[in-house]
């Protein structure tokens, strides 16, 4: 679509602003898709930086567009360098049509390291910010006033940007940044970019209210709307806001949130707050949710509502933090010494972590058990714009709670009673009449110990029966795509916008599908299997090297002769065009009699 001076309309494009560690990639690419939300479009950014504070390659990317996206395109637009190594390590992602910007304080680039056709704009961003401000801080400011040009943005709305953005760190670093952009707009002028004449017009509309949001911001306020009040954890990349935006958000609604001296300190003290009947969570990755798993086995034995959010990164060990994995699934559904039931939900996006957030804290209350909530790096950290949140849509759901005056009625209380729905109505400590003793051992329905085999049978059969008593009302999977095709999908977190966008390619190449984005994965719900049993074969796309989302469909019953399994461990996150690729080359294996029943470890 073009506009009346030949210009194309801005609908979609992808940039990465690329440097080292410190170099402030990230404010720019911020900036821009607080500019573009602002213009009428929507906008989702991602991250990929080290475990580091300064230094070493970092990158961040924006992609801006009309309708619905929940990735990153496969096709990059613009390539903002602020440095030679980043041209090197991105340069797999451009091709001809590409928009290079290089800060060549340091030297011209290489010939040969950018694609034929590629469009080169080179100044010295690091040079001038030195002689101007004595500071190469500035430099991201300056190279913003490019870039705004380039991609149709108008110089005023972009100076409103940063005074909204430095404004709150004093007028001195406000001016410094608004002379870093009136350099950067002059040196475009230079190079002939003038305003309205950049590679795009932006045809700005009212915006619609949207919230630019990332996946940990949403889970947080889930848990405020749906009553939680105590917040417990310890800041491990990717969960740490989370902690950060339930310390700026909960006491205003009368919660709590501590932070503690370790993951072992912070599962323990919200068990303790559960207890008195608070609803609680908290939220780690990998390392510390391995750390946990005592304390989790603790509440499951003993029926402590919990909710717990792993935000998972490339392991095993500390691994790479900074990196997407979806490796911790065997650990939400089978962890822990023997047996006692556990609720995982799946999110795909930010709007389904408030959502599913809520769920999880009304099901943990109702059923007395930890509830997971599986992220991933990218769905924890990438930034989105959603619509609001419906706070109509949101119930809370009491557990079975008894005052003092229920309590008055019972000719005993008995804090784990047996009963028809296998939940025991719960009096928190301090009720008058009523007694808590909770332990880590097996006990009887008053909560003393018991090794009693009649006992123990009863009692594990009274905690595990939740699991299959909940299936009723545990979160559904949706559905998308052609519901006549034979050949499916399923994927979760990070994985649910690049699926969808992969089969609109798929669709142009002549290849219908459809897609089970589960939001529940335990217990199983009987749609995943009916979901696999409707098609010939099912793409089943794992972020860790044992297939184990795979794995766990086969070990309930699904036909591994329908699945193909895709594994990705790289730690980069995936693009549509990837996956349509490993697509098409199964696809075509099969129509060539060379595929697998199933191509697992």
């Amino acid at each position: 679509m073009s506009s009346n001076n030949g210009q194309p309309v801005l609908e979609d494009i992808s940039v990465i602003v690329a440097g080292q560690g410190g170099d402030g990639s990230l404010t720019v690419i911020t900036m821009l898709a607080d500019l573009f939300r602002n213009s009428g479009l929507n906008v989702y950014t991602e991250r990929d930086v080290l475990s580091r504070i300064r230094g070493g390659h970092a990158a961040a990317t924006m992609r801006a567009f009309t309708g619905h996206r929940y990735c990153i395109g496969s096709k990059i637009t613009l390539l903002v360098a602020l440095d030679e190594e980043a041209v090197t390590k991105n340069a797999r992602h451009l091709d001809s049509d590409s928009v290079i910007v290089f800060d060549d304080s340091s030297g011209s680039l290489p010939k040969g390291l950018l694609p034929q056709g590629a469009k080169l704009y080179a100044a010295p961003f690091n040079r001038i910010a030195m002689r101007t401000m004595r500071r190469e801080l500035y430099k991201n400011s300056i190279a913003f006033g490019m870039v705004g040009r380039l991609l149709g943005l108008e110089d005023e709305h972009m100076r409103e940007t940063f005074v909204k953005r430095f404004e709150r760190r004093g007028q001195v670093i406000l001016d410094y940044n608004l002379e870093a952009l009136g350099l950067g707009l002059h040196m475009a002028d230079e190079l002939g970019i003038k305003q309205g004449k950049g590679l795009y017009k932006i045809e700005r509309t009212d915006p619609e209210e949207h919230l630019l949001i990332m996946g940990n911001e949403s889970v947080a306020f889930g848990f405020m709307a749906a009553g939680g009040r105590f917040f417990t954890g310890y800041p491990i990349t990717p969960s740490t806001e989370v902690l950060e935006t339930l310390q700026k958000w909960l006491p205003k609604c009368g919660g709590v949130v501590r932070q503690t001296e370790d993951e072992l300190a912070g599962v323990n003290m919200a068990i303790g707050a559960a207890l008195t009947g608070a609803r609680t969570m908290t939220a780690t990755s990998g390392p510390g949710f391995s750390l946990m798993q005592e304390g989790v086995g603790h509440a499951g034995s003993a029926e402590v509502p919990l909710v717990v959010v792993d935000c998972q990164r490339s392991g095993p060990s500390t691994g790479m933090p900074t990196r997407p994995e979806q490796s911790d699934l065997n650990l939400m559904v089978f962890g822990g010494h023997g047996d006692f039931p556990r609720f995982v939900l799946t999110p795909g996006h930010p709007e389904d972590c408030f959502y599913l957030t809520v769920d999880a804290t009304n099901l943990a209350d109702k059923y007395q058990l930890p509830v997971f909530i599986a992220m991933d790096q990218a769905l924890s950290q990438n930034i989105a714009t959603v619509k609001p949140f419906n706070l109509d849509e949101v119930t809370v759901t009491p557990g079975k709670r008894l005052t003092a005056e229920d309590v008055a009625k019972l000719d005993t209380y008995k804090r784990y009673s047996f009963s028809e729905d296998n939940i025991s109505a719960f009096a928190a400590p301090g009720t008058p009449g009523g007694m808590s003793l909770v332990t880590g051992n097996e006990h009887d329905e008053f909560g003393l110990v018991s090794t009693d085999p009649d006992n123990r049978l009863r009692m594990m059969e009274k905690r595990m029966n939740k699991m299959e008593d909940a299936k009723k009302e545990l979160p559904k999977g949706r559905l998308f795509g052609d519901q006549e095709s034979k050949i499916g999908f399923i994927g979760i977190g990070m994985m649910y916008g690049v699926i969808l966008e992969a089969m609109e390619e798929l669709e142009q190449e002549g290849i219908h599908t459809k897609y089970l984005q589960p939001r529940t994965i335990w217990p199983m719900l009987d749609e995943t299997i009916e979901f696999i049993n409707s098609c010939d074969r099912v793409y089943v796309i794992d972020l860790n090297a044992g297939a184990q989302l795979a794995r766990l469909f086969m070990h309930q019953g699904a036909e591994k002769n329908k699945i193909i399994s895709i594994t990705r461990y790289d730690g980069l996150p995936y693009r549509p065009g990837i996956l349509v690729k490993q697509i098409l080359e199964e696809e075509a294996k099969l129509l060539n009699g060379q595929g697998k029943e199933a191509k697992l470890l």
